[in-house]
Order: C-alpha cells, then structure tokens, then sequence
C-alpha cells in the first residue's frame, strides 16, 4: 500500500472516521450505484452491494472522471454496505417514527446480526491508462445481544431521534450503547467497517 492512493466510496462520516482511526490517508468519491439486490443470502446481499459501489467509483476512475494528478499511482477502491438483520429478516433504515418503534421492539432483549459487505478493487497504471488488476470481496458478520427495553425507554430513545438514517434503528457507539447487552465479533463492524479485516486485505491485495 506504501505510496498507493486510497479511495473510498462511501460519504459515511463512521467509515471515514474508521479509517483515520487505522492510519490511512484516502480521498472519499461517493458511489452513485444502484443498490439492485438479486441475492437472497445475506452475505451474498452485503457483498453485491459492496462490489456494486466498489466497481461503479472504479470504472469512473478508470475513465478519468474523479481523479487527478495521481503520478501513475496504484490506486485501491473501497465500497462497502452494512446491513441488520433479525430472524434473518433484513432490517433496512426505518421510515419514520412508527418504523423505528417497531424495529426497536423486535430487536429489544433478543440477538440479531450486522453484516458488512467490503469490495476492494486495485488499479495500476498500464499501457497509459489504469486498469483493474484485482479485487477482493467478504463480509464480516457480528452477533449483537440487546437487553429488555421498557416502553418507556424505547420511547425516550426515539425521542433522541438517533434512530434517523441508521440500519436497524440504531447506532451502536450512541445513545443505544447503553442498552448493547454484548457484542460478538468485529464492533467496527457495526459500525461500518471491518477495521483489522479490511487492513489485513488491503495489504495482501
């Protein structure tokens, strides 16, 4: 990865803080993708996502529409997807307060899984342009344990309006960690990225 450029294809504010947070400098080029789902697993789900924003920055890159001044360095792509899923039942962004109260409730006092999806693609500068020379795609699963909520706490947490634009409902470094029971797995992962995954893939790529 030594002098390479980073991109990653995502705008989250939570990716790219886990990303500063390992030592990596990259510039973000939002993927405009459609997120067209043709899976039925959710592992498979997470990773057509991912590959799907990863190839959409990398084919912009490759046809000179992002990036400038690269000095014919190589270049790794990023996309990634996080899904929550309960009773293997995705679990997507509530649409509004009603929708949240309802996800809250199945979640409260029971077990679900946060799934992300990573596409990492390489570029290298051949023949006067860039090409694709390789790219990896996995997924991370973590179990997450909630306890019980009271009505009148899932109330008082749809109040703080957190629930707003986050899978599931929630977001786990919040308000909502004070009712995380326990975690198995990557917590990153909850988060957005698969930090130690996604650095030991980086540099074998």
């Amino acid at each position: 990865m030594k002098d390479s450029i980073i991109v990653l294809a995502s705008g989250s504010p939570r990716r790219r803080e886990i990303l500063s947070n390992i030592g990596l400098t990259f510039t973000v080029i939002t993927s405009d993708a459609d997120e067209v789902i043709t899976k039925d697993d959710p592992y498979d789900i997470v990773c057509e996502l991912a590959y799907a924003k990863c190839m959409e920055v990398t084919e912009r890159i490759i046809h000179n529409t992002e990036l400038s001044d690269t000095a014919k360095r190589t270049i790794y792509v990023i996309g990634a997807d996080t899904m929550v899923f309960h009773n293997d039942k995705h679990m997507g962004k509530p649409k509004d307060r009603k929708d949240a109260i309802r996800m809250i409730k199945d979640i409260s006092g029971d077990t679900h899984q946060v799934l992300t999806g990573v596409c990492i693609s390489k570029l290298e500068y051949i023949n006067d342009t860039y090409e694709c020379t390789a790219h990896s795609s996995f997924a991370e699963t973590t179990d997450v344990d909630v306890s019980d909520m009271t009505e009148d706490e899932i109330i008082k947490y749809i109040e703080t309006l957190e629930y707003t634009d986050k899978a599931g409902g929630y977001a786990i470094q919040g308000y909502f960690s004070r009712y995380i029971k326990g975690i198995h797995g990557d917590y990153f992962n909850v988060v957005g990225l698969p930090a130690c995954r996604l650095y030991h893939e980086l540099a074998s790529l």
